[in-house]
């Protein structure tokens, strides 16, 4: 590997100038090669001999005039390849000094060595007094050295890595391609010059990955320093194109997808000891397709594309999944489909373009779609795939391709938008017709053993709910301690989405269980219309109720029939997870409504907020109440769903009230805190209720504690007083009329969700 030292010492310039001597070479081989057919050559052509010498001759001199014109080539192309270096090495030669002058700018010194270290010299005697005798400091410090040494190593190893490509082309660009049976060709020698050389070391590099890959396919022994070789490969060459194609084109798809698996199997299976080795490769193969598969126009992108829909109705071989059964009914050794291992491999990378994740959807649902000829049980297996030692697996290819197309929100809601027209079916079919039990199972009847019925996979669906997440709120599923924030701008298709979803699940009171929680997630970037459709008094939303959305200034704004999100959010809140987060985006619009409300506000001005906020939490409190009483509450006790209903509003009421939400269609984020100036009013209801249950955090008063600040009647006043508190000028009398005004609210909304509740014909 080369040093830093090397790669800023090293002129550059000098591979210009060979490349130059190298063109040189070629002329004047070019000049020898007409002398040489002007007048040796010539000879054989002429009259006067005759015989078989002369046939010998003839086929000599040929094959010395062919050498001369591979010579030609050959230099040219070494010429093409210095160049070719040169214009890679000066770029990561400009990352590398970029580095360092960013580590320098940061407070760090860089050595000839390419060592970083602390500048202590630009600190003042006090500044490094401190320094010396603050742990925390000193930690900090060594985490910033170890940082912008690893950014600084990070482009020093890029720059080793083309390096090393350019020596596979310089060592393959001299070998002689045009053989025959025997090892001769044209030139009637074995080793000649290279008539097929080529200018691009990304071609070489190439052909030497698909070589490497070849004999992993093949059951070869490979050595660990070819696999380092094919990683480099790929990482290398992660953004080129020609590097991608070339390389995909002489593997296929047919042998890709084997790749794809026999590094599976070795990862999970032959060598779990070296499984970052596979997994690397395996990365590296991803994003290779990804990086290939990005223009759509292209021939390439249209011949493999055909080549893919070949192979992935195929069978092939995948330990996991062939040493999974061992039954009568069952058989031996069951094989995958090609689109289960594409995915499969799909998931390791990233980047994929919305066109390629569209394509790969809908031949995948051709496959499988009975009414596009498909066959619904076409991706059925024996054995569990869900659990965490099985997961990477794609058992379900459509799942996990709506998975990975969640990474891009805006090909997500482009696949699942209906259209203003209804045209796309696409989120129907997901919704309500796809068969989505792909596990067989066997039974006994006595002691035959019988094939039994199809189940769903353990992780069915969260494909789909994360591409539905990232779909209808236009940035990338929310992790662990991120809430959705509740006044969220949407586009007309991410609405028309969620006005789907609420469309077509509500009716049946319960959703999915893998889909309660991004759906509620998705669902909660909207409250500031669910808001408006719960209180029922805007007649802008009862209108686009069917239409799924309306603009008011600019703005697109969510309609849907209220009964219908009712009884959708009652079929999300069996999960707790997912009820807390209706509850809090919710109560954080409440506070932001109420911050809303002008000073001095009177009359309707003050008390149609007030109206609308109580009508919304009385609709949370019915389907609350219904939850408990119906029992289903997917397999947790009463006890536990208050608990953790209790712990996800409040964070575990340990937890400071401290969020990271996306603020934006493109996924900006912002943290909020209490009393932040970015929105003082968020959080003051929960705030408040952390402070009051601090003497009571165990879980077994969990459930005491949800009982008794989810009661509208205890929230309400909370809320109210800390809202008024930032209005000096209102009289106590006055918060209290107010208070009674939500509460008031609130009984038009219990019942109104009590209704819905209860009748379920549509």
């Amino acid at each position: 590997m080369l040093t830093y030292h090397e790669v800023m010492s090293t002129d550059l310039g000098l591979l210009t100038t060979a490349a130059g001597k190298w063109d040189e070479m070629a002329g004047e081989l070019k000049k020898v090669e007409t002398r040489y057919g002007d007048s040796v050559q010539k000879i054989t052509m002429g009259p006067d001999w005759s015989g078989v010498s002369v046939g010998v001759a003839h086929s000599n001199f040929s094959a010395t005039r062919y050498e001369y014109s591979a010579a030609q080539i050959q230099a040219k192309a070494v010429a093409s390849l210095l160049r070719d270096a040169h214009t890679q090495f000066t770029d990561l030669k400009k990352r590398v000094e970029s580095a360092r002058d960013d580590a320098i700018k940061a407070g760090m010194t860089v050595s000839e060595q390419g060592t970083v270290a602390f500048d202590y010299a630009k600190l003042t005697p006090a500044e490094r007094s401190a320094y010396h005798h603050d742990p925390d400091g000193q930690t900090t410090i060594r985490d910033a050295v170890n940082k912008w040494q690893q950014h600084v190593n990070d482009q020093v190893k890029a720059v080793s890595d083309a390096d090393q490509g350019v020596k596979i082309a310089l060592e393959a660009v001299v070998v002689d391609s045009n053989k025959d049976a025997f090892g001769k060709g044209d030139d009637e020698t074995l080793n000649g010059f290279n008539a097929d050389a080529q200018g691009d070391i990304e071609v070489y590099e190439a052909r030497n990955a698909e070589d490497i890959a070849t004999r992993i396919n093949s059951g070869d022994k490979v050595s660990a320093a070819d696999y380092a070789e094919l990683d480099r490969s790929f990482r290398d060459n992660a953004k080129s194109t020609e590097f991608n194609q070339t390389f995909l084109n002489g593997m296929g798809a047919q042998n890709t997808l084997k790749l794809a698996n026999k590094l599976s199997d070795h990862a999970y299976d032959d060598d779990k000891g070296n499984r970052q080795r596979y997994l690397d490769v395996e990365k590296g193969l991803a994003n290779s397709l990804s990086n290939a598969m990005q223009d759509p126009k292209s021939d390439f992108y249209k011949n493999f594309r055909t080549q893919l829909d070949k192979a992935g109705l195929a069978p092939y071989d995948l330990k996991v999944a062939g040493e999974a059964v061992n039954t009568v009914a069952s058989g031996h050794g069951q094989k995958v489909r090609g689109y289960q291992s594409l995915v499969t491999l799909m998931q390791q990378g990233d980047g994929y373009s919305a066109p390629f994740l569209h394509d790969m959807a809908d031949d995948i649902r051709k496959a499988e779609d009975k009414k596009q000829g498909g066959n619904p049980d076409i991706w059925d297996l024996y054995g569990n795939y869900g659990g965490k030692d099985k997961a990477w697996f794609a058992h379900d290819p459509l799942d996990g391709l709506l998975g990975i197309m969640s990474r891009d929100p805006a090909a997500s809601t482009s696949y699942l938008d209906p259209g203003p027209e209804g045209k796309n079916d696409n989120l129907h079919y997901l919704l309500k017709e796809r068969d989505w039990e792909i596990t067989n199972t066997t039974n006994w009847r006595g002691n035959i053993e019988m094939q039994g019925h199809d189940t769903v996979d353990a992780g069915s669906r969260t494909g789909l709910g994360a591409a539905i997440e990232a779909g209808a709120t236009g940035y990338p599923p929310l992790g662990a301690g991120q809430d959705p924030w509740p006044a969220l701008k949407h586009s007309d298709p991410q609405a028309r989405l969620m006005h789907g979803v609420i469309e077509q699940l509500g009716p049946a009171q319960s959703v999915d269980e893998n889909l309660r929680e991004p759906l509620a997630r998705a669902l909660g970037s909207y409250t500031a219309d669910t808001h408006e459709i719960l209180a029922g008094l805007d007649r802008r939303y009862v209108s686009a109720a069917d239409t799924g959305l309306f603009q008011d200034g600019g703005s697109t704004h969510m309609a849907a029939d209220a009964k219908d999100l009712v009884q959708f959010m009652r079929g999300l809140s069996e999960d707790p997870e997912a009820y807390g987060t209706l509850h809090k985006a919710e109560s954080r619009y409440i506070d932001i409504s109420l911050e809303q409300i002008p000073h001095g506000a009177h009359g309707s001005e003050m008390t149609n907020p007030l109206n609308k906020a109580g009508t919304a939490l009385g609709a949370l409190g019915s389907i609350r109440e219904d939850v408990i009483n119906d029992g289903r509450m997917a397999g947790y006790s009463e006890a536990d769903w208050k608990a953790k209903v209790a712990y996800h509003v409040v964070g575990g009421a340990v937890t400071p009230l401290y969020f990271t939400t996306p603020i934006g269609a493109a996924g900006a984020t912002m943290s909020v805190a209490f009393g932040d100036s970015l929105q003082r009013g968020v959080d003051t209801w929960t705030w408040e209720w952390d402070n009051r249950m601090k003497a009571a955090v165990d879980a077994k008063a969990n459930p005491e504690i949800a009982d008794t600040y989810l009661s509208i009647n205890k929230q309400v006043p909370i809320m109210m007083g800390e809202w008024a508190k930032e209005r000096p000028d209102i009289p106590e009398a006055d918060v209290q009329n107010y208070t009674r005004d939500v509460l008031e609210g609130r009984v038009r909304g219990t019942e109104t969700a009590q209704k819905y509740l209860t009748d379920t014909a549509n």
